[in-house]
């Protein structure tokens, strides 16, 4: 699916929508402030969790050019890995996307790890972006947002493609899994000392069976 209508970045000296307002409106989440102070924030006030539920705040953890952090709107839980979200000033500054993927990429499944979806693209984010955790509201129930000058300009982007996210959420996972397969450590092989030395020991001419015999018969008689 096309963007909807063209895509337009604030003017010069204009403000654009931040994910803060946007997010808080949605979700009815009360806190204000930087992103990134929310989930210290909540720690007093509002339930938070590693495990996605429609209408919690995905809280982002400050990195590289987003030093403020961002927050989003979880708006339907997929399965274990995959949600749709909704947020604003994130692929096009002001920009509000609705309804698009994120995927868990952290090896232990705690979505500790995501990557987000890109709407001018059409394909998931290269990024790995590292999360906070979840803050859970009062209610799942998403309420609208009404675009509002005092908030800054924005625009609103067209909810993804539902066949193409597929493919490419399903694509995306796949990718992760294997990177994190060739990362992992290689099993380590714990060698019996005592077989190496008595096979070192033992001339050539002797087959490899009568060596292992030789050796599970001293294992005995020890």
């Amino acid at each position: 699916m096309l963007l909807a209508g063209w895509i337009t970045t604030p003017a010069l000296g204009a403000s654009a929508l931040q994910c803060v307002p946007y997010a808080r409106i949605v979700s009815g989440v009360n806190i204000r402030g930087d992103a990134l102070t929310w989930w210290d924030q909540a720690a007093s006030r509002y339930q938070r969790g590693h495990a996605p539920r429609r209408g919690a705040v995905l809280t982002f953890r400050p990195m590289g050019p987003m030093t403020l952090g961002h927050v989003a709107v979880v708006s339907k839980v997929l399965d274990d890995r995959r949600l749709l979200i909704r947020h604003a000033n994130w692929s096009v500054p002001g920009a509000i996307e609705e309804d698009v993927p994120v995927i868990d990429v952290s090896e232990e499944g705690d979505w500790s790890q995501v990557r987000v979806w890109h709407s001018p693209t059409q394909t998931m984010g290269a990024r790995t972006n590292p999360t906070f955790g979840f803050i859970y509201s009062a209610t799942s129930r998403l309420r609208p947002f009404e675009p509002d000058p005092a908030l800054g300009t924005s625009v609103r982007l067209a909810t993804a493609d539902a066949d193409m996210m597929e493919k490419t959420t399903d694509a995306a996972t796949q990718q992760v899994a294997t990177l994190q397969r060739a990362a992992r450590p290689a099993p380590r092989l714990n060698l019996d000392m005592r077989a190496m030395r008595f096979a070192e020991a033992t001339p050539s001419a002797r087959s490899l069976a009568d060596i292992i015999a030789d050796v599970k018969r001293d294992a005995r008689l020890r």
